[in-house]
């Protein structure tokens, strides 16, 4: 979520005794350095800091490493990146290494350079996702790995999603979307209505937020609104491959004005989920709260029928 979370998110979900976590992929090291500050100005709990390793450079991870968060997390590697090398820069401070991946072939690269948690990303999240919905590939994961803690994410956004989430075998689960929607988050209110408004059938999978940015992602695919502004170019992408540069700071002003439709928003199918916008804290203890109590009654009605 680089660029949809900030220090007062981050910090709001690790005092809650989640693990708030930072994208920083957009950020300079300097920037890193003064977000991770306010980070621990906020809260004394653990967090971690997520780099999209292709758009990433050396002065940026060597940041993330210097700050020492408790988890460095990793996603969407090209197929030369070494995993094993940030594996063990991670373990040399103390730091968790974690990886996302969408495939149980990227699961397993994890696992054999040394993570410490995988987590395994279905096709319902928002952003950038790969193609396989998140029931099949939790489970083909969770079976790969067996002896590696595997965290799930893509389409949970409630209490029932979770328990889902730990019965299939999950040691854990990750939260975008939802957490978009909050007051914490750097996301504008329009942004954040919009989530609220949506019945999770709106979204898309397009490259079309790429292509306006300039931008090429190792197989994944943005999952996006499917607002005023992609239903304009949905079809044109070599218009706008050309174009890109000319339309790019519409797509900004409107991300300034909170314009949900002219901009390109990025969510997950599981907005429809999503009934208000909730302080983040208040979200993850009613969040645990629900997932504990369906566990209880489910297994206590199974067991007795």
């Amino acid at each position: 979520m680089s660029g949809a979370t900030g220090a007062d998110l981050v910090a709001a979900v690790s005092e809650a005794g989640g693990l708030g976590t930072l994208g920083v992929s957009s950020m300079t090291a300097e920037e890193i350095r003064a977000a991770v500050e306010n980070i621990r100005a906020r809260t004394t709990r653990p967090f971690g800091l997520n780099l999209l390793l292709f758009t990433v450079d050396e002065d940026q991870i060597d940041a993330v490493v210097t700050a020492r968060p408790r988890v460095i997390a990793t996603a969407w590697p090209r197929p030369e990146d070494d995993l094993r090398a940030l594996a063990e820069r991670a373990h040399a401070i103390g730091a968790v290494y974690m990886h996302q991946v969408d495939t149980v072939g990227e699961a397993t690269r994890a696992a054999e350079a040394g993570a410490d948690a995988i987590v395994a990303q279905g096709t319902e999240g928002g952003g950038h996702v790969g193609v396989m919905a998140t029931l099949p590939l939790a489970r083909m994961v969770i079976r790969a790995v067996p002896k590696i803690p595997v965290v799930v994410a893509g389409g949970i956004a409630d209490g029932a999603g979770i328990a889902a989430a730990l019965m299939l075998g999950a040691d854990g689960v990750l939260l975008g979307t939802r957490f978009l929607a909050t007051p914490e988050s750097p996301y504008p209110d329009g942004y954040k209505r919009a989530i609220v408004a949506s019945d999770g059938h709106d979204t898309v999978i397009t490259e079309i937020p790429d292509i306006v940015n300039g931008t090429v992602w190792p197989g994944a695919y943005a999952r996006a609104l499917r607002n005023g502004f992609i239903e304009k170019w949905l079809g044109r992408e070599g218009e706008l491959r050309r174009r890109w540069k000319e339309v790019v700071p519409t797509v900004r002003a409107a991300r300034a004005a909170g314009d949900a439709d002219r901009g390109t928003l990025l969510m997950g199918e599981d907005a429809g989920l999503i009934d208000s916008i909730e302080p983040a804290a208040a979200l993850v203890e009613r969040l645990a709260a629900e997932a504990e109590a369906i566990l209880r009654k489910r297994a206590r009605d199974l067991v007795t029928g």
